[in-house]
């Protein structure tokens, strides 16, 4: 715009900047309070841990529920619930201290209407209720109500009746030599969920955290120093900008050396054999992604999340129900697809991946960056004929050990003189 002496209106200009400013300052105003809003929502409908002590600690203190987590959470206050780390509203997950320990809080809210594979292996109304058993109930009642239900979960075992046994001695929280009525009823919530239950079963393998405590269906895990197994948390809106090869780089840049990683790598291949037609029964892993897992200072590997590691038995049964149209229709977590047999719109109950392929899927870059030369071609010989193992093979068990001795080995190999090892 001119001035009548024909120059350029100063003011016009200083109002158009003025208004240039202002628009993009309330831009950055309502992009940062919509930013805020959204954090503030997620972590309102995520981060519920009051309501969940709230309803523990009331069914505590009116005798339906007991363990040896109560007292200190309920009644000492020295249980304490620290840092959300909750992924879902359902499933509320703290770090915490108790006393002068470090732990992870897990406490069960409501039911989850998404449960893929429904109420069949983790019924949250039961657990939730506490109604079970019922007054009244004697020892030996429960005992067999335990044995049915792991006889369910695990298939037929020999040696059934001692994960029975294993599981009272955790149940008898006082170690009074019995099981009460309201211990009774945390017992049973808690068995009514894998994580729970694969705790009981390693519980002598050191590849799940210590169980430290329980109330209800809380309970409190040992803490494990570096989770996720490789990579870094970063704020999510950090991750919408990274290009994944970015990702990927920061990743290997944040990992330990390689003589650690090939440690943990070994870890995680000994789980797969524990778990994998074990002491009590094959479990399948239908989550193997690096957040699920992370590791100690001695590079000793942990189960971080045990949700999606269930048991082979209950899984086949509840896929032997399952209408399915197409084999996407019958795929439970992110990593267990069965088929879908067409003439009888029936999921079939074999996965078609083995637990050892999906780990060794995860383990591949993983592994192979930084490695040392004179192995590398080898390692990823080993780890690509890993990847292509089939679950309904014929010789597929006969592979698998084959194999995996193979990577335990060529690992072990080269790191067994090192103080990695």
């Amino acid at each position: 715009m001119l001035s009548n002496s024909g120059k350029p209106d100063p003011y016009a200009r200083f109002s158009y900047l003025h208004m240039k400013y202002l628009f993009f300052s309330w831009l950055a105003v309502f992009v940062g309070s919509w930013v805020v809003y959204v954090e503030y929502s997620s972590y309102t409908e995520l981060c519920r841990g009051h309501e969940c002590k709230n309803s523990i600690c009331d069914k505590f203190q009116k005798g339906v529920i007991d363990g040896s987590a109560c007292n200190s959470l309920c009644e000492k206050d020295t249980l304490y619930l620290g840092k959300c780390l909750s992924a879902k509203p359902s499933n509320q997950v703290y770090s915490g201290s108790w006393g002068d320990m470090e732990g992870i809080i897990k406490c069960q809210m409501e039911e989850d209407p998404h449960y893929d594979l429904g109420i069949e292996l983790e019924p949250r109304k039961e657990s939730a209720s506490f109604n079970r058993p019922t007054k009244g109930t004697s020892m030996e009642k429960f005992k067999e109500m335990v044995f049915s239900h792991l006889k369910a979960k695990v298939g037929d075992q020999a040696n059934l009746a001692d994960l029975v046994t294993l599981v009272f001695g955790v149940a008898d929280s006082n170690k009074d030599g019995q099981i009460s009525l309201s211990e009774a009823h945390s017992a049973w919530a808690l068995l009514q969920l894998n994580e729970f239950l694969l705790s009981i079963v390693l519980q002598d393998r050191e590849h799940t955290p210590r169980l430290l405590g329980f109330c209800g269906d809380l309970y409190v895990m040992e803490k494990v120093p570096y989770v996720p197994l490789y990579g870094i948390s970063l704020p999510w809106m950090v991750e919408l900008w990274i290009p994944a090869s970015l990702r990927r780089s920061i990743d290997q840049w944040a990992a330990p050396s390689w003589p650690r990683k090939a440690k943990i790598g070994i870890g995680l291949f000994e789980l797969v054999e524990d778990i994998f037609h074990g002491t009590f029964g094959s479990f399948l892993m239908c989550d193997v992604s690096a957040a699920g897992f992370g590791y100690t200072e001695r590079h000793d590997i942990k189960v971080v999340d045990a949700r999606r590691i269930v048991p082979e038995a209950a899984f086949q049964e509840v896929m032997r129900e399952r209408r399915c149209e197409e084999d996407s229709d019958c795929m439970y977590g992110r990593d267990c697809l069965t088929s879908c047999d067409l003439t009888k719109h029936r999921c079939t109950t074999e996965v078609t991946q083995p637990n050892l392929a999906k780990v060794c899927s995860t383990l591949k870059d993983y592994l192979l960056y930084g490695a040392p030369s004179e192995i590398k071609d080898e390692l990823e010989k080993q780890l690509y004929a890993c990847i292509a193992l089939k679950g309904a093979s014929e010789q597929m068990e006969m592979e698998h050990s084959l194999i995996l001795n193979n990577l335990k080995t060529l690992l072990w190999k080269k790191i067994s003189h090192t103080k990695d090892s």
